[in-house]
């Protein structure tokens, strides 16, 4: 396979992989809004949470196939979310306000596209950039003992 069909399939995955995550956060927050009537950031936080959680693993493993250091990879989300969080929340607070009054899930819709495209390009340089299919490298080894 060449590397742009590689690249092509990790972007497919990753697509695949944060489409689902995104299903759970969405899923999540509906039912922290409408069932459980938390505040609407507290209602973010978890299901921006769960997501995450979701999305990471099975990037890991099986979009990127990294095996590099996995608490200092989930430090490196953990610290683009350190960024991305407070950001996302300070212009859903604003965009849904009373002054703008853009309807929530129209702002989650949004927020969550924009996180879709830098979170990969985070996860592809930052976070895996190195340790790109060095798991493909691992199972090899490991089957041939």
């Amino acid at each position: 396979m060449s590397f742009d069909k590689k690249e092509l399939m990790r972007t497919v995955k990753f697509t695949l992989f944060s489409i689902s995550a995104g299903v759970i956060e969405a899923v999540s927050f509906t039912l922290f809004d409408e069932v459980f009537h938390l505040n609407y950031w507290t209602a973010y936080l978890i299901a921006l949470i769960l997501s995450v959680l979701w999305n990471f693993t099975l990037n890991r493993k099986i979009t990127f196939h990294s095996a590099n250091n996995i608490p200092i990879a989930m430090l490196k989300v953990a610290g683009y979310y350190a960024v991305f969080t407070p950001l996302s929340t300070i212009w859903t607070a604003y965009l849904t306000s009373d002054k703008i009054g853009i309807n929530e899930y129209v702002v989650l819709a949004g927020t969550m596209i924009i996180n879709f495209v830098t979170e990969y390009l985070f996860q592809r340089f930052a976070v895996f950039g190195r340790s790109i299919d060095t798991a493909k490298g691992k199972q090899k080894a490991g089957s041939q003992k």
